[in-house]
């Protein structure tokens, strides 16, 4: 082994003392400078990691505000569809409505006519009768030639009246 360490030129003082250096260079580094560097990279891996749990929650919200939304679409567009029927039944039942009291309204209008042409017919008649009898009457007496009392008068209105019945 003797021959060995000076076939390499090995020498026991300066090399304890190369390794004490480096030991004391190890023991500085690993305190000022591998420490923080190593605490900065742990910082930036967990920074990353909760930056990827918080992206995953992030899409998982957002699929679920996806989902939520699409529901209140489904039913929105359930209730204007349900709000449209309703609607026009609405509209229908309205119409039909509308339709039954314009036809009330026209056979009343009819009735009423029909009432003023029985009454404006009556009426009629009534002056017509009137007219008749006294035409009678004044032919009567023209015809006779004589002058007819009240009762006579009234006798030949009635005959007359019975006779024109229309």
């Amino acid at each position: 082994m003797g021959d060995i360490l000076k076939v390499f030129g090995l020498q026991w003082g300066p090399f304890l003392a190369q390794v004490i250096i480096i030991l004391i260079v190890y023991l500085i580094l690993s305190k000022y400078a591998f420490g923080p560097v190593t605490e900065m990279l742990e910082a930036r891996r967990r920074r990353i990691a909760e930056g990827e749990e918080g992206l995953k929650k992030i899409k998982s919200d957002l699929e679920q505000a996806e989902e939520r939304v699409q529901a209140m679409l489904d039913k929105a567009n359930d209730d204007a569809g349900r709000l449209i029927n309703e609607a026009r039944e609405s509209a229908e039942s309205v119409r039909e409505q509308k339709v039954q009291s314009a036809i009330n309204e026209a056979n009343q209008i009819v009735e009423k006519a029909r009432e003023a042409s029985r009454i404006e017919h009556e009426k009629v008649m009534s002056e017509l009768k009137a007219d008749f009898g006294r035409l009678v009457i004044g032919a009567t007496s023209k015809v006779s030639g004589k002058v007819l009392d009240d009762s006579d008068q009234k006798r030949i209105n009635e005959e007359v009246a019975g006779q024109v019945s229309l």
